[in-house]
């Protein structure tokens, strides 16, 4: 587990981290290696994603690729975070068995932390995280992401903060991860600062629950709009699961007639999400 994503958490060091786990769980008891980016991680993300959605099919509404090792540029612990959306990531039976028979294994169960699911690869080193779509959670991996690909101060902050920590010794590496939490909180503190509503700055969720955080926000001019009017174009298999995410996350269709590739999503609070996709396109 990466990024120091624990904020606002039951941290507890070593005993949470021995309370959570399914499994035999192993001290790590020494440093904790960062490599330089490997181009090659993308890749590897790419393998996963396929290998998981052949498993679920339609119901993994999400999957993205997280953590450091999706940022271009960034020094990362050499494992690959995936984040995976679900209706419900508290039914373990309607994912558990499916991921199990792809190779994947079990390893921290969280019913009081978003409900959070953790497998471990069949091959790769990976961590595949899983949430109910729309948690607070998966929203704040996301924005992190995507703050540290646009902003490469913050990136070599970050970079500089990891090294650091790194060369110390860890009783498990959930602590060492832990320790990043008041980097990650300034990092996040000046993304919000920034402002996340301006055409091409930091993915927002101005509804506090929306999926609109895959989407870059453009705060919209025209009187007869909505606060936040957001747009993507994805290839179509991307939009059929984000619109199914939305949807999970309480959003509605308001347009889907204009054209077979063009659909307009609301969330309760009248936010709008517009999602091309690709469609003749190379």
């Amino acid at each position: 587990m990466d990024d120091g994503r624990r904020e606002g958490s039951a941290q507890g060091g070593g005993n949470r981290v021995e309370q959570v786990t399914v499994g035999e769980l192993r001290p790590h008891d020494g440093p904790v290696v960062v490599a330089d980016y490997d181009p090659e991680w993308p890749r590897l993300f790419e393998r996963e994603a396929e290998r998981i959605r052949g498993a679920l099919g339609g119901r993994a509404l999400m999957v993205e690729h997280v953590g450091s090792t999706s940022v271009p540029g960034l020094a990362a612990k050499p494992v690959i975070d995936v984040l995976l959306a679900v209706a419900d990531s508290a039914d373990e039976p309607a994912y558990l068995p499916e991921l199990e028979s792809a190779g994947y294994v079990l390893r921290i169960r969280e019913p009081d932390w978003f409900e959070h699911r953790l497998f471990k690869g069949p091959d790769t080193d990976v961590n595949l995280h899983v949430f109910t779509a729309g948690a607070e959670e998966a929203d704040r991996m996301l924005r992190f992401r995507d703050r540290l690909r646009a902003d490469p101060a913050d990136r070599e902050r970050y970079a500089a903060a990891k090294r650091d920590l790194a060369r110390r010794t860890w009783r498990y590496v959930q602590d060492y991860a832990d320790a990043k939490t008041g980097i990650v909180q300034e990092i996040m503190r000046r993304a919000g600062a920034a402002g996340g509503g301006e055409a091409g700055g930091d993915v927002v969720d101005p509804a506090g629950g929306f999926p609109s955080l895959w989407f870059q926000a453009t705060e919209s001019t025209a009187p007869d709009r909505q606060r936040f009017h957001l747009d993507v174009t994805v290839p179509p298999e991307a939009a059929e699961q984000r619109i199914a995410a939305a949807l999970a996350a309480g959003g509605r269709v308001v347009d889907d007639g204009r054209a077979p590739a063009f659909t307009v999503l609301a969330d309760p609070d009248g936010n709008n999400a517009c999602i091309c996709t690709e469609l003749g396109r190379d």
